[in-house]
């Protein structure tokens, strides 16, 4: 017994002694998570759990920043000036979503220029929704009921997200994304209402072509899910993702019935037992093969960031030369305060 402790070498001794504290930590650590407590940003935490929220808070801000290409598409083909205005309001609030997002992500010891590096070399992904392409004006009301309507379904559990900055940083998005619904079903309803038949077979076929991309933003089922246990378990992800999909389609169908649309799933139907819609299987080859970079616009989107990012680079090297400057300035300032005789 006690030459076993006399052998123990001295790099031995602090690793003990480091796993000790390490978890003495990690136990208050989950104490405050099992109180439902949050996290913040100098807060001790598990470094899975770091890297675990780093990639979804990421790969959020990138989907966010990636999701505006479609809709800013058809900002100069808007049919009316009230219809331009919301849809640029639109496509700015999806980029001050982006610059929360990073924000957040930053507060995890990643920097915005890695994240983006990670975006533009296919490391990182971002929501397959935004590989689908918009065909007409009626796919952008459709985006917004249907597409933003999934994400406030998705984001308003992680408003209680257990790490802090994120979910602060949610409360804004969520509110904003339910703007960006409603004048969705807005635009649709003016279609279904008081256009023509051909206006009206248009919002149906923008509707038949992005429902099932819509129900695949939950993410797969929750026994393929990867990351959904674990960050359950962590307070990350307060609702599984079929639980989320299922209370999707159960809102939708009486919108739909508002807007008389038809949802374009043969197996859609009420169950009584359930108290939910049952509803058919999705593709989920189809989902996969557009993750892995094989969707109608995977590459245009990604190269139009690409693009946009390197367009920018002078405003980047402007703005950082003017704070070397400001700092400059500053700091001449207080050297020759310093140098002044006190009074």
């Amino acid at each position: 017994m006690y030459t076993q402790a006399m052998d123990t070498g001295p790099q031995e001794a602090r690793q003990a002694v480091r796993s000790a504290e390490e978890a003495a930590l990690e136990t208050r650590f989950e104490a405050r998570i099992d109180e439902g407590g949050f996290i913040e940003a100098k807060d001790w935490m598990p470094e899975h759990y770091r890297k675990t929220l780093l990639r979804q808070i990421s790969q959020h801000a990138h989907s966010e920043w990636v999701g505006m290409l479609p809709e800013g598409n058809w900002v100069t083909r808007a049919p009316t000036l009230k219809r331009k205005c919301i849809l640029l309001a639109k496509v700015q609030d999806e980029a001050g979503h982006a610059l929360y997002l990073y924000a957040a992500a930053e507060t995890l010891g990643s920097s915005r220029e890695q994240m983006i590096d990670a975006l533009h070399s296919g490391r990182a992904k971002y929501s397959s929704i935004f590989n689908y392409p918009t065909l007409s004006w009626a796919d952008v009301g459709v985006i917004g009921w249907l597409v933003d309507g999934a994400a406030i379904m998705n984001q308003v559990p992680l408003t209680r997200c257990s790490y802090a900055p994120y979910a602060r940083a949610m409360v804004r998005v969520c509110r904003e994304e339910s703007f960006h619904q409603r004048q969705g079903f807005d635009s649709l309803l003016a279609m279904m209402q008081h256009g023509s038949d051909a206006q009206r077979a248009m919002v149906q076929d923008a509707v038949d072509r992005w429902w099932w991309p819509s129900l695949m933003m939950f993410g797969p089922p929750d026994g393929e899910s990867v990351h959904g246990a674990q960050s359950a378990r962590w307070g990350i992800k307060r609702i599984s993702n079929d639980d989320l999909r299922q209370k999707f389609v159960d809102a939708c169908v009486p919108q739909a019935q508002v807007l008389g649309v038809t949802l374009p799933d043969a197996a859609l139907k009420w169950n009584e037992a359930r108290g939910h819609h049952d509803f058919g299987v999705i593709d989920w080859a189809e989902f996969w093969r557009v993750v892995g970079g094989h969707g109608e616009c995977n590459r245009e989107r990604l190269a139009a960031r690409v693009k946009a990012w390197e367009d920018g680079a002078w405003v980047r090297d402007a703005a950082l030369a003017h704070a070397r400057k400001q700092a400059a300035r500053e700091q001449a300032a207080k050297d020759q305060a310093a140098k002044e005789p006190v009074a």
